[in-house]
């Protein structure tokens, strides 16, 4: 096998190293997985969210209940000195009686306004709770696909070890000034730095190359270097 043929098996090997660089990258487990990352983000700002409500809520609710306990004892203070016998002059005990039923309908409103917030209180927590149930869910696929992904990275790892050791075995007996401008193709020719001719077309570009061209080229020494006068990679004969 010359030379150029195993610099062809090198790019038979740089190539099939790249498929599985490039296979690595693109595991449609890893989009899965960001897009339920995103959905966890988005799960927990509304949880946030959500808590934050519930918070406000709870704080109204508290307030409202002290409110409450402080009108009741008021309610209760009157009611004893009402019913105790020391009050007895009519115009204080008419503005002791006015003054129960004012606090007996602020209680009431109350009341009203406590039994409100907690019916907002319900579908909070409800949200909350959902909420909740949806980003363990997401925990667990995510964990799943983690997994997934892991599994597929590691088994193209060992492929990519393979292959890269089929390559050292290959580009080993190459000359150094034709490995380096191999390399240098490669990096300017979307990773293809050396192709098959194949008939008269060039198996990199694909471009038919002119009669005079192939001419020359069949003229050349086995061991020559020829490159596509298209795009510029060696070119390999058969």
């Amino acid at each position: 096998m010359s030379v150029f043929q195993l610099l062809l098996r090198v790019q038979e090997h740089d190539t099939a190293a790249d498929r599985l660089r490039h296979r690595r990258r693109t595991l449609p487990e890893l989009g899965e997985l960001d897009a339920v990352e995103d959905s966890l983000a988005n799960v927990e700002s509304a949880m946030a969210d959500a808590a934050q409500r519930l918070a406000e809520i709870a704080r109204r609710e508290r307030a409202l209940e002290d409110t409450l306990a402080t009108t009741e004892e008021r309610i209760a203070e009157v009611e004893r000195r009402m019913y105790s016998g020391v009050v007895s002059a009519p115009r204080e005990l008419q503005a002791m009686q006015a003054d129960h039923e004012s606090l007996r309908r602020r209680r009431s409103s109350l009341e009203d306004e406590v039994l409100e917030v907690m019916g907002e209180r319900e579908p909070v927590e409800a949200e909350v709770a959902a909420h909740e149930a949806e980003r363990k869910r997401l925990d667990a696929e995510g964990s799943r696909l983690r997994g997934v992904v892991a599994e597929a990275q590691a088994s193209i790892d060992a492929d990519l070890v393979a292959e890269q050791s089929r390559r050292a075995d290959a580009a080993a007996v190459i000359p150094a000034d034709v490995a380096a401008l191999y390399e240098r193709l490669r990096a300017r020719l979307d990773g293809i730095g050396a192709a098959p001719l194949v008939g008269v077309r060039c198996g990199g570009c694909h471009l038919t190359l002119p009669a005079t061209e192939i001419d020359r080229i069949r003229r050349e020494p086995p061991d020559a270097l020829v490159s596509c006068d298209q795009c510029g990679r060696i070119l390999v004969r058969p």
